[in-house]
């Protein structure tokens, strides 16, 4: 392993829409494997974006992360190396049926974590793309996961969306997975010269001081165009600002998650000579 925990697993997640959760999903797990950590990213929407935008047909799948959800096949029979340096675990309009077969599965919400927590050895970071909605495959992958990175535009609607994204969050973590935390709040599709953005950005800043990433990503033509090549900005053209934002955020997470491991071997050592 690279300096890190064993397996940190963070959800992208909003229930709003049209916010960069795919976009941030695959150029971030590209940004965090060109650093050369071992990265998988989970598609858990239906819509199978990230399996597209990661250089993987989701129309000729043999196996999606649907078989793993309904304990047909375990991860490591599902996962794919996408061209992209990272391993997949894949999804396809398959997925739309897990929902209704899980609704009466003892156990449902934890499907996901149980099939991670196998695999999380193996890994750096998984990163799990989430549908846009609070169902049960979000509940799934806030139930596995140890962070959520919340995607969020700088526009009007944007902070009452997120006081509800963060209420569901606090209810998973008391009731479902007491180690889940919101890993960072990230600002996409940012144009600075909109003075509503600006002023969007300065509350999120006063109101979350420790969890806005410094890193901003730009709206940016090279960004948008990349997933119609099925590829990561960062393949598509490593120097567009796109490309450049996604690598410095891969650095903010890297070094949030050196703060965790220092904290997790300080209270390791405490309790060892307690």
């Amino acid at each position: 392993m690279n300096n890190c925990m064993q397996g940190r697993v963070l959800a992208i997640a909003n229930q709003k829409g049209g916010v960069g959760k795919t976009t941030t999903s695959v150029n971030l797990a590209a940004s965090l494997a060109e650093t050369g950590r071992k990265i998988m990213l989970v598609d858990l929407d239906p819509q199978g974006n990230a399996t597209m935008g990661s250089g993987i047909n989701k129309y000729q799948l043999e196996y999606s992360v649907y078989d793993v959800l309904t304990l047909t096949n375990p991860v490591k029979a599902v996962v794919l190396n996408s061209p992209s340096k990272y391993d997949l675990l894949p999804a396809n309009s398959d997925l739309t049926a897990a929902e209704v077969e899980l609704v009466d599965a003892i156990g449902r919400e934890m499907r996901l974590k149980k099939s991670l927590d196998l695999i999380k050895p193996f890994y750096d970071f998984i990163l799990i793309d989430c549908p846009p909605s609070l169902n049960l495959l979000t509940i799934n992958a806030l139930t596995a996961a140890q962070g959520v990175i919340i995607p969020m535009q700088c526009e009007y609607y944007a902070l009452e969306g997120l006081a509800s994204l963060l209420d569901t969050i606090e209810s998973i973590k008391q009731v479902l997975n007491p180690e889940l935390e919101v890993e960072g709040l990230l600002r996409t599709m940012f144009d600075p010269r909109n003075s509503l953005s600006n002023e969007v950005s300065k509350q999120l800043l006063e109101s979350f001081p420790d969890k806005v990433y410094r890193s901003v990503i730009p709206r940016n033509v090279r960004l948008a165009e990349a997933p119609s090549h099925s590829m990561p900005v960062l393949q598509y053209d490593k120097r567009s600002k796109g490309a450049i934002a996604y690598l410095a955020l891969a650095g903010e997470v890297l070094r949030r998650q050196n703060h965790y491991k220092t904290k997790e071997k300080v209270i390791v050592e405490t309790t060892e000579t307690l």
